[in-house]
């Protein structure tokens, strides 16, 4: 068995997954960062939320490690996953909504598009935390924009975007703010900048719950085997 954490992306996006790597490198090399390639290019609608259930449960049978990370903000396949393994398997979005709610008691959740917003009501929901919601807001963009390489006119529309986003949030009274797609992984400055909120990150949050896991498994919240 490898040492190190698989950290899944269950997209084949290779930019989204380059920056799930970028943003869990400050947590050090205990993680291992790969993807689905048989994976749809983003997790859009519950068929692509459903359809990589089984194929990651393939992976984690196949390829042994001391705890394992689904690494999208909807937490697909999270139940059928931990039938396939005794080791622990985390969910990004459960781990973003426990660091958040650690800052601050009223929770903004930027989504990828709008159909991630029933994925992610409903984790709320069975984590007993949905009243917590303040706001939720989408920025319906593709994956290709929000993983677009500095300088480009993708990149400079995605960033204002998630800008007239964060602030739409703060509005609308959340005090924290949760990056709901890790195709957001570099975004996070450009978010807090425009809220002047404390932003969470969900590929760093969920790397740090992991280690976490391994440390000592009784530390972790229980909300997040809801």
């Amino acid at each position: 068995m490898s040492d190190r954490i698989l950290v899944i992306n269950p997209n084949r996006s290779i930019p989204c997954t380059e920056g799930i790597a970028a943003a869990l490198a400050p947590l050090g090399p205990r993680f291992r960062v790969t993807r689905l390639a048989e994976g749809p290019p983003a997790i859009v609608g519950w068929r692509d939320w459903f359809q990589v259930a089984e194929p990651l449960c393939r992976m984690v049978e196949a390829e042994a490690a001391p705890a394992y990370v689904i690494a999208c903000v909807s937490d697909p396949g999270l139940e059928a996953i931990r039938t396939a393994t005794p080791c622990p398997v985390l969910g990004m979005f459960r781990c973003a909504v426990a660091t958040a709610l650690a800052a601050a008691p009223r929770l903004g959740v930027m989504g990828f598009v709008a159909a991630s917003e029933a994925r992610q009501r409903r984790i709320l929901q069975a984590m007993g935390v949905e009243a917590s919601l303040a706001a939720w807001a989408p920025l319906d963009l593709p994956m290709e924009v929000l993983t677009a390489p500095p300088g480009t006119s993708d990149a400079a529309a995605a960033q204002a975007r998630i800008q007239a986003v964060a602030r739409a949030l703060a509005a609308s009274g959340a005090e924290v703010i949760i990056l709901g797609c890790t195709g957001l992984a570099g975004h996070a400055a450009a978010a807090a900048a425009a809220s002047g909120l404390p932003v969470i990150e969900p590929c760093h949050a969920a790397g740090a719950m992991a280690l976490r896991a391994l440390a000592d498994p009784a530390a972790l919240p229980a909300m997040l085997d809801a």
